[in-house]
């Protein structure tokens, strides 16, 4: 396997797992478990990195003249990765929604 494919996983992997991280979040606000998705959230954050600084490897690869060649894997990595940046958000504020509920 080339050294871009297994980037590639790296990246997939990481941010599967943060996004994981931020439904089950949203599972446990719902239940009012709002400790425990708080948590979620920071241990999705923390994975979501990883996948941050292999996409960024490749990002260096390419400033450093080496050419990336795209790929339907490499835009799948990078899709998921943005997603997952973005779900984190949208959980965020799910959190806050139910956090609100729950006050009233």
């Amino acid at each position: 396997m080339e050294e871009i494919e297994l980037i590639c996983f790296k990246i997939i992997s990481a941010v599967g797992e943060a996004k994981s991280s931020y439904i089950e979040a949203i599972r446990e606000a719902k239940k009012g478990n709002f400790e425990r998705a708080d948590e979620l959230i920071k241990e999705g954050s923390k994975v979501f990195i990883e996948g941050h600084h292999a996409h960024a490897e490749l990002i260096q690869q390419e400033a450093s003249g080496n050419a990336v060649v795209p790929s339907l894997l490499l835009m799948h990595a990078e899709d998921q990765l943005m997603s997952t940046d973005g779900f984190k958000i949208i959980a965020q504020e799910f959190i806050e929604v139910y956090k609100n509920m729950n006050a009233k």
